[in-house]
């Protein structure tokens, strides 16, 4: 068996001071919003590179109150893609908007930064790119076509904390960055986190009230809000976590090569595709296959832990139907989304197992082509 992720081999490893941190932080009596909060605003603010950071309990929060804080709301239109988890668009909805697919790249999954222009209109009030499996989205022609319509950019960087683009984090292009620190995730806790970055003052001041029942000072309530803080275990897990994720991210970094060379003499396989000028941090490794879900159900039979992120392009959710973007509109988000599939990837995850993936995959291939030609 060999998992899409190992996280017991993480936890052998630094398991010994997050015990002594949560234990600490268990007879502190302090579990709401303590100093590991305060310090963990702090240490990841100067990690990304912007002036401030809010704490939240997750990363669809974190989109969610980006959202509110630049006042999107009810009428408002929001461009994103239809090939990411559904928190991106759920965010959009919640705060009352209305989200605006783009096509993807057909070699980055992530948006076509070139055709966002095209679905601008007088109600677009913000876009929101994806920076999809750790890949850097094309930020400066998102930031310009941003500037000339005077559009708000909040990235969505759940899936790539310490990416960069031209030699910049995600998250510091945009008036908000936001990550999720949900278990799986390249920094992730143990249970569910997330937090949002910026430059501004005031919109910090905003999310800081807003995760707190709209009120920046205690028992004064300016606004709706909601209860969207991250308790002080998690923040304490973090802190440690944090010190090892630029370490974490270069082996993540050295597998996807390793798994580059390995399926290089197998043209059946595509794989991802790192553009120039870019830092991917692959939370996923993800390629492109022929009958897909064929080899999936033997990878699965196999103890092969691949996953399919994601099978239903969210146009195509019921929960999106209303907006009658139908079949065949966006032609790229639609052809991937029957081919991708993500093989195992972890820092700890050895060459002797992805010489196993890459072996089982192909013969998989093989098996549904003579299946097929039976």
């Amino acid at each position: 068996m060999i998992p899409i992720l190992d996280l017991k081999r993480q936890y052998a490893q630094i398991g010994d001071k997050i015990e002594k941190e949560v234990l600490e932080v268990l007879r502190s009596g302090q579990y709401i919003l303590g100093k590991h909060n305060q310090a963990l605003s702090e240490e990841i603010a100067s990690y990304i590179g912007t002036k401030y950071a809010v704490t939240l309990n997750s990363g669809t929060d974190a989109l969610h109150l980006a959202l509110r804080a630049l006042d999107i709301g009810e009428g408002d239109e929001v461009i994103s893609v239809a090939f990411t988890f559904v928190a991106t668009t759920e965010a959009i909805g919640i705060v009352g908007a209305k989200p605006v697919f783009v096509d993807i790249d057909k070699d980055t999954f992530n948006i076509d930064a070139k055709a966002i222009e095209a679905k601008i209109t007088p109600r677009t009030k913000a876009i929101i790119p994806v920076h999809l499996y750790g890949q850097p989205a094309d930020m400066d022609v998102i930031m310009d076509v941003a500037k000339r319509y005077n559009l708000h950019v909040i990235e969505d960087c759940c899936q790539a904390i310490g990416a960069k683009y031209k030699g910049k984090k995600v998250g510091t292009f945009g008036d908000i960055g936001c990550y999720s620190f949900f278990p799986t995730k390249n920094l992730g806790g143990m249970g569910d986190g997330g937090l949002a970055v910026t430059n501004s003052e005031y919109l910090k001041n905003r999310m800081i009230a807003l995760r707190n029942h709209g009120g920046a000072i205690r028992y004064h309530h300016d606004e709706i809000g909601v209860n969207s803080r991250l308790d002080e275990i998690q923040a304490a897990i973090l802190r440690i976590k944090l010190n090892y994720i630029d370490e974490w991210n270069e082996k993540r970094r050295a597998n996807a090569y390793k798994y580059n060379k390995l399926f290089a003499q197998y043209p059946e396989v595509q794989t991802p595709k790192e553009l120039d000028d870019t830092y991917c941090v692959y939370h996923q490794y993800t390629v492109k296959i022929p009958n897909r879900d064929e080899v999936h159900k033997i990878l699965q039979e196999e103890g092969i832990g691949a996953m399919i992120y994601y099978p239903i392009p969210l146009h195509l959710q019921k929960v999106h139907e209303h907006l009658g973007v139908g079949v065949g509109s966006l032609p790229n988000t639609e052809a991937d989304t029957k081919v991708v599939i993500s093989l195992p990837m972890f820092p700890e995850l050895t060459e002797e197992e992805q010489k196993t993936v890459v072996s089982k995959v192909v013969e998989a291939i093989n098996k549904t082509k003579t299946a097929c030609c039976k």
